[in-house]
């Protein structure tokens, strides 16, 4: 249950983003309490994307987005080591594929370069060539972004917020709000585990930002619209295909689908970018994951004997406009932080940081930790120091990923206890692998009884 406690801060929402922002607030001296409705953090639309860390070469010129995501990145770099975070520093190729695109390359390089990402720069087909073979030879040119990079998108997220709690701050799941009020002074949230009190609120309900805008606020000024990404997941024989991420040339309205290696040894291909009214509808169709495939194998020929390991879809939550919808009402103590689309991951520690400048300018202000317990990030990397290599990790439960007994035991007794099979994959990729849970099921059954919230054979049942 809530506890009694008056906070600074209230944050609705534990996506990347709203990790992001209990680390930086908490670490400020704010005294921080997180409400996620679902049973997991991360069970939102940060739960499926691109893993990608981003530099901003394409993102508009002088936005908003833009100044979070180049402020995220930095962040990240100057953190990585002392958390324990991952980054392969694949590089990129925005690629063309006809000669429209191929035509385009020099507007790419060009806003790129007004971005302050000045190391973009043009390679003809044959450069292109030599440093990726195996792209198809209908690849006539592209763009070369050194800083793209590919990281964990879940040990990332969960690092920040065990941070904040580790210096304070309190996490309560399965906690949806239902409403409040403001007397002027401080909110009281409800929620279906009662009242919260707090001098502020920050808005980081994604893809239902707006429906807790109306609910509190009595009005709201953007409305979410859930845009739907597939994506296909091929064996990890296929990540020797590529090394660098493979961009498209970006539309008006998605950056495209993307080729890219995870940094958990597999190559994927998406996402899609399809509008739909559902916030909830993850699901994936034959057809469209036939035609992720066949763009997969146009792009790189050698694909088509590759078996595909998953598939999955994530939702986005796209607004009617490209920007980000990041706006604060100090006369009622609240930010709003909506509207983050495909970049979320790579701006959220830049988020954070405006958000706290925003909430700063209503007068707010704390004495800064001054020495902040720093907990080390879950490596679930491949080429990272894995559970598996070291001395008394017991059993390895799932082969396919290299799981160990240690690492699930872990996961469900630490300060973001995994409630679920979903919770339990996002800290340790247990049943991620090749074949899928097939083999290690019923070990982790035997694992995590009476740990779930819903049992193993039924959240098996529901994904």
């Amino acid at each position: 249950m809530l506890d009694h406690a008056q906070y600074d801060v209230v944050v609705i929402g534990a996506g990347v983003v709203g990790c992001a922002i209990a680390r930086r607030f908490t670490l400020e001296g704010a005294r921080v309490a997180v409400l996620e409705k679902a049973t997991d953090i991360l069970d939102g639309a940060s739960k499926a994307n691109s893993a990608i860390l981003h530099t901003g070469f394409d993102a508009p010129n002088g936005s908003l987005e833009l100044q979070c995501v180049r402020a995220g990145y930095a962040e990240y770099q100057s953190i990585r080591d002392g958390l324990g975070l991952v980054q392969d520093h694949a590089s990129a190729y925005v690629v063309a594929w006809t000669p429209e695109e191929l035509r385009g390359l020099e507007s790419i390089q060009r806003k790129a370069h007004q971005n302050g990402i000045t190391d973009v720069q043009l390679v003809d087909a044959a450069t292109l060539r030599k440093s990726e073979p195996n792209l198809s030879a209908n690849a006539l040119g592209a763009a070369f972004v050194p800083g793209e990079s590919l990281i964990d998108p879940w040990s990332a997220p969960y690092v920040y917020l065990r941070q904040a709690i580790e210096n304070g701050a309190k996490v309560f799941t399965s906690c949806g709000v239902t409403g409040g009020e403001f007397d002027g002074e401080r909110w009281c949230i409800d929620t279906s585990m009662g009242q919260i009190r707090g001098r502020t609120v920050i808005n980081c309900a994604g893809l239902y930002g707006d429906a807790v805008d109306q609910t509190l606020l009595g009005e709201v000024d953007f409305q979410i619209k859930p845009r739907k990404g597939q994506f296909v997941v091929f064996d990890k024989a296929a990540s020797k295909l590529v090394s660098a991420i493979i961009l498209p040339v970006p539309s008006e309205t998605t950056k495209g689908i993307v080729v890219f290696r995870t940094v958990f040894g597999n190559l994927a291909v998406g996402p899609t970018a399809e509008e739909q009214h559902s916030r909830t509808d993850a699901s994936t169709d034959e057809a469209t994951l036939k035609a992720l495939i066949a763009d997969g194998v146009a792009k790189i020929p050698a694909l088509k004997d590759m078996p595909v390991t998953a598939t999955y879809a994530g939702l986005r939550p796209a607004s009617e406009q490209k920007d980000y919808r990041i706006s604060s009402k100090p006369e009622q103590n609240w930010v709003t932080v909506g509207g983050i689309r495909s970049t979320g991951l790579s701006g959220a520690l830049g988020i954070a940081q405006h958000v706290y400048g925003l909430y700063a300018a209503m007068g707010a202000s704390h004495e800064r930790l001054s020495d902040p317990v720093r907990p080390q990030a879950n490596m679930l990397s491949e080429t990272g120091p894995r559970d598996w290599k070291r001395e008394q990790c017991g059993e390895v439960v799932c082969h396919c990923e290299l799981v160990t007994r240690r690492e699930i035991a872990v996961a469900l007794s630490g300060p973001l206890p995994a409630r679920s099979l979903a919770g339990l994959k996002r800290q340790t990729r247990a049943t991620m692998g090749r074949c899928q849970g097939f083999y290690c099921a019923a070990r982790l059954a035997e694992l995590t009884d009476g740990c779930f919230d819903r049992p193993m054979a039924r959240s098996i049942t529901d994904e």
